[in-house]
């Protein structure tokens, strides 16, 4: 997937080993950390990173879990999940960021 975020980019030229480790690390809980399936666990990084309030985390997992099939429906609701949790302000701003990466 291409880099969303210029600052990511920057990032991993500037420090390429901690890149690579990080990556891995990812790679690895990604692959061997259970049973999940791709999808399963987009939508999962998708609501974690709207929970978070992390907006440029949201929007690369918002593409990536477009990119393994996750329809703008399941998108949504992984959104709406959000309310009752950790309510509705925080569902706005991540339900913004949903919209503005359309």
């Amino acid at each position: 997937m291409k880099d969303l975020h210029a600052i990511f980019t920057e990032f991993k030229a500037e420090f390429p080993g901690i890149h690579e480790k990080e990556a891995a690390l990812g790679r690895e809980v990604h692959l061997a950390g259970g049973p999940l399936d791709e999808r399963t666990r987009a939508l999962i990084k998708v609501a974690v990173a709207g929970a978070s309030r992390h907006d440029r985390a949201l929007e690369t997992h918002l593409a990536k879990a477009r990119e393994v099939g996750a329809s703008d429906e399941e998108l949504r609701h992984a959104l709406l999940l959000l309310i009752p949790t950790c309510g509705f302000p925080t569902f706005m701003e991540a339900y913004q960021v949903y919209k503005r990466a359309g």
